[in-house]
């Protein structure tokens, strides 16, 4: 058995343990997504006010304000399905396919609902529930960037999830007896494959991303 001191080695020559409130999200979703064009909203944030008071720059989104409302994500596992096959008098199993995981997004909730409205107006262009018709995979997906940061805020790893798109938003609840509870959202992303990256390469990605934000 290591002793404390040999731990302690180990983990200080590899930098020290990654800590799991050290990540970022980078992502922009469908442009569409990011307009609050909707009358009946407009005018309830204008004759709303106070917290609610109408504010021009709202009318255009930044994605980046997703990264800063996100509380929790995660990096993806894989599995490897397998057959069983003969071998011999043997049956012995062989990889057959890749399956990836899902990827869960918390976010917090400001007044203005943003987060809401934007995943959904997201999943009704994937699904328009009012024509009953489905949109082009390239209309709704996007590539999504996740990073492991160190504590100085340097990439060690990340994730490019790629074609990425929600399958489920939660409910959310709403709880008169807790004063003070926060709102939050939950999201399910899925993604047609996903690339593991290192600290070049994924920093690399995350300035894609960022340009594709201001592009847009």
């Amino acid at each position: 058995m290591a002793t404390i001191e040999e731990l302690k080695s180990v983990i200080g020559k590899k930098g020290g343990i990654a800590r799991t409130n050290n990540f970022r999200i980078l992502f922009t979703p469908p442009q569409t997504t990011l307009f609050n064009i909707d009358p009946d909203q407009l005018l309830g944030s204008f004759i709303g006010g106070g917290s609610g008071e109408f504010n021009p720059k709202n009318i255009l989104n930044d994605p980046r304000d997703l990264s800063l409302l996100c509380q929790s994500a995660n990096i993806p596992g894989a599995q490897i399905q397998t057959l069983e096959h003969a071998h011999g008098k043997q049956s012995v199993k062989a990889a057959n396919t890749f399956i990836h995981e899902p990827v869960n997004l918390k976010f917090i909730l400001t007044n203005d609902y943003y987060i809401k409205r934007l995943f959904d107006n997201w999943i009704h262009l994937e699904v328009d529930i009012n024509n009953h018709t489905v949109g082009y995979k390239k209309d709704y997906s996007c590539d999504m960037v996740i990073q492991q940061l160190n504590p100085q805020g340097k990439v060690v790893y990340g994730v490019k999830l790629l074609k990425a798109f929600p399958t489920t938003v939660t409910s959310i609840d709403l709880d008169s007896s807790n004063e003070n509870a926060m709102g939050e959202l939950s999201v399910t992303i899925d993604y047609d494959s996903y690339v593991p990256e290192g600290s070049i390469s994924s920093s690399l990605s995350g300035a894609g991303a960022v340009l594709d934000i201001l592009n847009n």
